[in-house]
């Protein structure tokens, strides 16, 4: 029987992983790895004095060198953060002294690499052109995961600039980074543009991460990694110092292992921030999330199952049924199927929308930079020319170009595509479906599975349902719900904007039903 991995050699804890790939036996709740350790039970053990931040930090750290510079190579992280083990030891000195600790007090969380820190790490978006000297500060979200006591590990890889480069991009490639890979058959995509903070988190090479998303970027390397992603309201969580796509649709959102991690986190990084106007009723809304983790959350909520993102695939409808299933077992009402209006009604000005601010808030972002090669959009179209063979390998930079030839955002066929796009996600979308059958969320397939990578033609895509409620800036959970030959499904929970509290209750309680997710296993190629 396995000893409690606390006491183990901490080499001997970085290398689990590939025993556990080989069909070691599994440990019981009570010996919980600390690589797979939620943060309740991390603090538990801290608080007992049987584990200090250092040892766990030196533990990611071996970790990391095993698995993703080592082993399957999993290539998720970007850059270490070379004063963690500093801070980890600053945490454990305060925890001796006996001063007061926030809820992450020596909690290791990975951060995006398009999120500032004003340490010694750079904030590149995954890209050359950003290779330089680090932000001047850290974006207000980081400044509250600082203060809450996490020790920031490093920073992940991610699809570069967000995936707003090229149509035929890969997602999880950037040029400084080059191919995050799925820990669980990893010959498969890892989605993006958060992959590099699903694949850690998923495969326990940090305890929390933090990604972002414009559409789709926390939702899908959620799902494809077997994780939980919360992509927030939009506004509740500060955008400032975070290298943008577009205002209209852009936020960070938190990725765990668990729902009750996840709503941890969120709490931690909402609230209201002067420098970003979307956020100036964060603070009215913000609350303590993990007051909504409820064993019965289910009970009595009305949900609707939206069957258009299932898109005919057998193996997500099978998950998706077995899904309905546990809804009802649970005490759900559950409405299946709903329509929601409009589903192909917005996506061109969703895109016109974001052509056009692309250009403006990424010009604005660059201006607070100082150290880095480029000062524009244009500067970075340039960089990418001169330095093709090392940022333009697999595919170009058509987006870039076409938002660099973008009017203003007074231009009215902006102004125009924005209001649509909003409208028809939103107040005539999501919202009308749940005023119709007296909904308190919506469900669906978050993606199909993982498809495998190909460098040459780019990302071959596939379902998702994350549009809606990206769109209409409104808040949407996937939790892992399945496999399909080794590979995780998860399903999405999705609302009208400021039903976190709903949301994490109905996600919490899908999660507690079904106990859906399992470690990856580092799979060459997707089993028969």
């Amino acid at each position: 029987m396995r000893r409690r991995l606390a006491t183990l050699p901490l080499t001997l804890i970085a290398l689990l992983p590939f025993a556990a790939a080989q069909g070691a036996e599994k440990s019981t709740p009570h010996s919980t790895p600390l690589y797979d350790a939620s943060v309740a039970q991390l603090e538990a053990r801290m608080r007992a004095g049987t584990l200090s931040a250092v040892q766990l930090t030196q533990m990611f750290l071996k970790r990391i060198a095993a698995i993703d510079r080592a082993g399957p190579r999993l290539n998720s992280i970007i850059e270490l953060n070379p004063d963690a083990l500093r801070e980890a030891r600053r945490i454990d000195a305060a925890r001796r002294a006996g001063k007061p600790l926030g809820p992450l007090a020596g909690i290791p969380v990975l951060l995006k690499d398009n999120i500032d820190t004003g340490d010694k790490m750079m904030t590149t978006a995954g890209s050359l052109a950003l290779v330089g000297a680090p932000a001047a500060t850290d974006a207000p979200l980081v400044a509250r995961l600082r203060a809450a006591g996490a020790v920031i590990l490093g920073k992940t890889n991610l699809s570069e600039w967000a995936n707003y480069r090229s149509n035929h991009s890969s997602s999880g490639w950037s040029g400084r980074g080059g191919l995050t890979r799925n820990p669980y058959v990893l010959d498969r995509t890892a989605c993006g543009s958060s992959s590099g903070s699903a694949v850690a988190v998923s495969a326990g090479l940090t305890t929390l991460a933090v990604g972002t998303e414009t559409d789709g970027s926390l939702v899908c390397p959620g799902s494809m990694n077997g994780i939980v992603a919360i992509k927030p309201t939009l506004g509740l969580i500060s955008r400032t110092g975070i290298v943008p796509i577009a205002h209209s649709q852009d936020t960070a959102g938190p990725m765990a292992r668990d729902v009750a991690d996840a709503a941890l986190l969120l709490t931690v990084m909402a609230g209201s921030d002067p420098a970003d106007p979307a956020t100036k009723h964060a603070n009215l809304h913000k609350v303590d999330y993990t007051k909504f983790l409820k064993a019965d959350g289910l009970k009595g909520k009305r949900i609707g199952v939206v069957r258009a993102f299932a898109d005919g695939n057998p193996a997500v409808l099978r998950v998706l049924d077995a899904a309905v299933v546990a809804l009802r077992k649970a005490g759900a009402i559950v409405i299946d199927p709903v329509v929601i209006p409009h589903l192909d009604a917005y996506g061109k000005d969703e895109n016109l929308t974001l052509s056009y601010e692309f250009k403006a808030d990424l010009n604005a972002y660059l201006a607070t930079r100082h150290g880095i090669p480029v000062k524009t959009l244009a500067d970075v179209i340039a960089f990418n020319k001169a330095h093709a063979a090392q940022e333009m390998p697999w595919f170009g930079q058509s987006i870039m170009i076409e938002s660099e030839a973008r009017g203003p955002l007074t231009d009215p066929r902006y102004l125009k595509a924005l209001a649509a796009a909003k409208r028809l996600s939103g107040p005539e979308g999501i919202d009308a479906v749940l005023r119709k059958d007296h909904l308190d969320a919506l469900m669906a397939p978050s993606n199909g599975p993982a498809w495998v990578v190909d460098l040459v033609n780019g990302d071959r895509g596939g379902v998702s349902s994350s549009s809606p409620a990206a769109v209409a800036g409104y808040p949407d959970i996937t939790v892992p719900a399945g496999f399909v030959h080794g590979l995780p499904l998860g399903v999405s929970f999705f609302g009208t904007k400021w039903s976190e509290p709903t949301l994490i209750e109905i996600a919490y309680g899908f999660e507690q039903a079904t106990h859906a997710r399992r470690d990856p296993e580092f799979l060459k190629h997707a089993p028969i």
